[in-house]
């Protein structure tokens, strides 16, 4: 599309001049507004206002145009009604602006795709990117430029956030302010009819200034690209995401909403865990996860202890470490040798570690530094509750000297503290000294599980793609045949010949035209065979009465002959019957749901899970985003029940696991090398014991004229 170079986007984020298209006296504009905050943050650049009735503005001359200004302009925040911002919009790609974030609604969200569609073109052949439009704009730290109508007064600070919802981006803003919370960067992608949050990646990954990356999402566009974008972002910093349009309703609300289409929200759960992506269900979780990553060291090991001066609490916070995936020190000898000195008598040793409900500042400065010396502890979790022994005026002071001496050692540490008027007043002073403190113990644990599992998916990263050799060209010979017939899905012995291709074992079967080769291929294969109707108009060959099975002998096979071919012509009399597979019966075993599709937010994934005839009922399935490698095909079957089935239950052998890996990975070499191939689905896969392999016994292929599947 683009007809020029495309700048790069560290200039959307770093510009040297801002044009403001729309700015206004008028204090009640959100054109003023955006001007106000652009003056006021202090930015250094050189800004423009632009309003055709010229004038002065906050002490800035006011341009009738963009093309007046005579000097080369970075960035255009445009601020006007719609039906006039196709035109400044030409105004821009004649002044050869950069970048133009679209503050105005009043496009594709409301049905006006077509005018939004013609505003990206006219920027991209002129080699400048739109942010939006529907957007409240830019905040970025590094030119102190605050680009937003939001209420002005951003911290700078070490979170960037990428936010769908104009709305509740500004509100964000305005919370950052009240919770203490620095930002390096807050964008607006509203629409995304051109730059999305794969773009925005680019630049924060590299953004020393920015520890953690904070995105609300509505709807996922960009396939295999925001997938890879998401994966890279993951390697290098943690990645916070709130994703809207969990339920039905709500993915239909979020459609609504932004004009994209929510995917289906356990398929991007799943993918986003594969990237590495830390899921928080609020917002109260975003904000805490990402403040506290952003202030305190990942952990350098996987021992947590738990220090406290309550059972009860100590109970809540291991229940908590489980639920949330903290690793807790269990070695009772060493807690032993490293606390025995700071818990008395009656207290314990082992994790948690109680200090029992007459302890004192002292006490929990004994302990915590006692932890803090030992190598083999890596992350604390501090819990106190309310007592009247306790020095309380001497609370504060602890807790932040011994973050400060943990954070200087690169080791977390968390406090929970609970109880009334004293302790509260406590708490919120310690928020301001930027301290890690929570109310609710379940809080304090789950910003240390965040920590861990960022540090777990950067350690666990990998960008093998374990794909695997297939016929293509026998692939494509079938595909083609289907497609220059004008059909969109494989018959059955297609779709076996596209098993056999990518190497997947099928059962041994023929297609016969008469009722003789029937009983030739009946002979030929050994009793028990099964019968299924080919034809092209009959998918659902059960609902015809065009299957049957079990057929042990020649006489069976010719009275399933003559009733398959009877009930196909009466309840589908318009359909052209091909002839009647004949093939051999499969031996039970593991049945198991393998399919692969291209999913039009996600790009080309794959499935598992438990399959048969329940497999709609039961959705035990997982997803991955191809590529991957062996060990994520594993996990991606470990996520399902089938798995505890396939290591042998009730006596039974384990069940040849490497085969259903192989035939994972196997169907992501056929999307990969196939594109015309939009959907696959094998139910059942049948598994039998380790050695013996697998059986792919129906699959369903689906294919289209468009590559990618569109």
């Amino acid at each position: 599309m683009s007809g020029k170079p495309l700048p790069p986007i560290s200039r959307l984020f770093e510009p040297e001049s801002v044009a403001v298209i729309g700015a206004s006296p008028n204090r009640d504009k959100i054109g003023y507004r955006i001007l106000e905050n652009i003056v006021k943050g202090g930015f250094k650049g050189r800004i423009y206002p632009v309003n055709p009735h010229g004038g002065e503005i906050l002490g800035h001359k006011v341009h009738r145009n963009v093309s007046e200004i005579g000097e080369k302009v970075d960035m255009a925040c445009i601020a006007i009604p719609a039906p006039l911002v196709a035109e400044a919009v030409r105004d821009c790609a004649r002044a050869g602006v950069s970048f133009a974030p679209i503050i105005t609604s009043g496009f594709s969200e409301t049905g006006n795709a077509e005018e939004e569609r013609k505003i990206v073109g006219l920027a991209r052949e002129a080699g400048m990117r739109v942010l939006g439009p529907n957007i409240f704009g830019i905040y970025s730290a590094p030119v102190s430029l605050d680009a937003t109508f939001g209420t002005g007064g951003i911290r700078k600070g070490n979170v960037a956030i990428v936010t769908q919802s104009g709305a509740l981006g500004i509100a964000m803003i305005g919370k950052t302010a009240v919770e203490n919370i620095g930002l390096s960067a807050i964008v607006s992608v509203g629409n995304k009819a051109d730059l999305d949050e794969a773009d925005l990646l680019e630049y924060l990954v590299g953004h020393d200034d920015t520890k953690v990356i904070l995105m609300y999402i509505e709807g996922v566009q960009g396939g295999p690209r925001f997938v890879s974008a998401m994966k890279r972002a993951t390697r290098v910093k943690p990645v916070v995401v709130i994703k809207s349009g969990r339920s039905a309703r709500g993915a239909i609300a979020a459609a609504s909403h932004t004009g994209a289409l929510a995917g289906a929200d356990g398929m991007l759960n799943d993918i986003m865990k594969q990237c590495g992506i830390l899921r928080a269900e609020t917002v109260r979780d975003a904000f805490d996860w990402s403040e506290f990553m952003a202030g305190t060291p990942p952990p350098p090991g996987p021992k947590a202890v738990i220090i406290t001066n309550g059972g009860g609490i100590g109970v809540m916070a291991t229940d908590a470490c489980e639920k949330y995936g903290v690793p807790l020190h269990d070695d009772a000898a060493a807690l032993k040798a490293v606390f025995g000195g700071a818990v008395p008598e009656f207290g314990s040793t082992k994790n948690p570690v109680d200090l029992t409900g007459g302890a004192r500042s002292s006490d929990y400065d004994r302990a915590l530094k006692a932890a803090l010396a030992d190598p083999d502890i890596h992350a604390v979790m501090a819990l106190y509750c309310e007592t009247a022994v306790f020095d309380t005026e001497n609370l504060a002071s602890l807790a932040e000297d011994n973050f400060k001496s943990y954070r200087s050692a690169g080791k977390p540490l968390v406090f929970s503290l609970f109880g009334g008027e004293k302790t509260e007043a406590c708490i919120m002073e310690l928020k301001r000294r930027k301290v890690p403190v929570y109310t609710d113990v379940y809080e304090a644990v789950a910003c240390l599980g965040a920590s861990y599992g960022a540090s777990r998916a950067r350690s666990s990263w990998s960008d093998r793609d374990d794909s695997m050799k297939v016929d293509l060209a026998a692939m494509d010979k079938v595909v083609n045949g289907a497609l220059a017939e004008g059909r969109s899905f494989l018959l059955a012995h297609e779709g076996q010949a596209v098993m056999r291709a990518a190497g997947i074992p099928v059962p041994r079967s023929e297609v016969c035209r008469t009722l003789a080769e029937a009983v030739k291929a009946a002979d030929e294969t050994g009793y028990p065979v099964v019968m299924k109707v080919v034809s092209r108009d009959i998918l659902h060959k059960s609902d015809m009465g065009g299957v049957a099975l079990h057929l042990d002998n020649r006489n069976e096979v010719m009275q399933a002959w003559e009733a398959i071919m009877h009930n196909c012509r009466t309840r589908a009399p318009g359909a052209v019957i091909e002839g009647i597979e004949v093939a051999e019966h499969v031996e039970p075993g593991t049945e198991l749901i393998v399919g692969a599709r291209r999913d039009r937010a996600l790009g080309p994934v794959l499935m598992c899970g438990l399959g048969g005839i329940y497999v709609e009922v039961l959705k035990d399935v997982a997803f991955r985003a191809i590529p991957l490698d062996r060990a994520e095909a594993l996990s991606m079957v470990k996520q399902t029940k089938a798995y505890s089935l396939l290591l042998g239950v009730r006596g039974e052998d384990r069940k040849d696991l490497e085969a259903v890996i192989d035939t994972i990975i196997r169907l992501g070499s056929i999307l990969t090398g196939c594109p015309a191939v939009t959907d696959i689905e094998i139910n059942p896969v049948v598994v039998y014991d380790s050695g013996r392999g697998v059986k792919a016994v129906d699959a369903r292929i689906l294919v289209s004229n468009t590559k990618g599947g569109g």
